[in-house]
């Protein structure tokens, strides 16, 4: 029997990116790979690798007695937030707050554990589910992300910055709350630096990138994290820069060659760089402990 795991080649991630992120919908990202791949079958098999998997082992457990865990609701923009709340057990005083911003498939299992990975740095973690103005993460991640679309974008904003408001009142915070996003979002976090003269501190992980006019506007600092195969957020990359410099803002980018979008999201084991991740996370405690202590 041949138990060899199937080759996922660059073009299978990129057509998985294009079915996420752009024009392709389900039946149509599977014709084609069922083309790269050469059969249904082997499509069929490669399909898995390339998707987030839910089931996956979380990196911290949910239950991990370092932590206090909880869902919770606060006042949005228009209606109620929903979010997962995280502190560390033992805080000997007041800590700095961290939003965490999921990726285009919602408050999944992968983000609460990505909130109590940043809890056990030593932050108050809160995850928001910005789809809750549309009732919330469904359990079916392809329909997480047909949802995305009815988002309005204004509205997201101000439910990252009521989310802000929220935690910035919290018992245990000291009042300074930083951002950290994933791929959509990642963007969230660039709009949400150019609205909230409050947000102390910003980490943008594969983010498509603001207006550059907005630039000016920006008061938080940022760290920018881009994957080097990543050819379509990558574009905005240089324009950024330039706006950033012009405007004397404070900000870091980093590219990880050979790393595809989502080079950090370790449940989906055919984009999933852990050189590159563990470097990116490294980078990103370190900034947040300076500008959120």
């Amino acid at each position: 029997m041949n138990t060899n795991k199937p080759t996922v080649t660059q073009a299978m991630i990129n057509a998985y990116d294009e079915y996420t992120h752009l024009t392709l919908d389900r039946r149509a990202f599977m014709d084609k790979l069922t083309k790269l791949a050469g059969s249904a079958g082997a499509a069929a098999a490669i399909a898995p690798l390339l998707a987030a998997n839910k089931a996956s082992a979380a990196i911290v457990a949910a239950d991990d007695a370092r932590l206090t865990a909880k869902d919770v609701t606060y006042a949005g923009s228009g209606g109620e937030m929903k979010a997962y709340l995280v502190h560390p057990m033992d805080a000997a005083g007041p800590l700095g707050s961290v939003i965490v911003i999921h990726e285009n498939r919602g408050l999944n299992p992968h983000i609460r554990d990505v909130a109590r990975r940043v809890a056990l740095e030593g932050f108050v973690a809160l995850a928001p589910d910005f789809l809750s103005p549309l009732g919330g993460t469904p359990e079916d991640e392809d329909k997480a992300r047909d949802m995305f679309t009815g988002l309005d974008p204004a509205l997201t904003v101000r439910n990252a910055e009521a989310s802000l408001a929220y935690l910035s009142k919290l018992d245990g915070s000291n009042g300074k709350v930083g951002v950290i996003g994933f791929c959509w979002g990642g963007g969230v976090v660039n709009r949400f630096a150019v609205a909230s003269p409050e947000l102390e501190a910003g980490v943008a992980y594969y983010g498509m990138q603001p207006p550059v006019a907005d630039v000016p506007k920006i008061r938080a600092a940022l760290m920018l994290h881009y994957a080097g195969l990543d050819d379509r957020t990558n574009a905005g990359i240089d324009a950024y820069k330039k706006a950033l410099e012009a405007g004397g803002k404070t900000f870091e980018i980093f590219v990880y060659d050979g790393a595809n979008h989502a080079f950090n999201n370790d449940t989906s084991s055919a984009r999933y760089d852990k050189k590159a991740a563990d470097l990116a996370w490294g980078r990103t405690m370190d900034f947040l402990k300076k500008y959120l202590a």
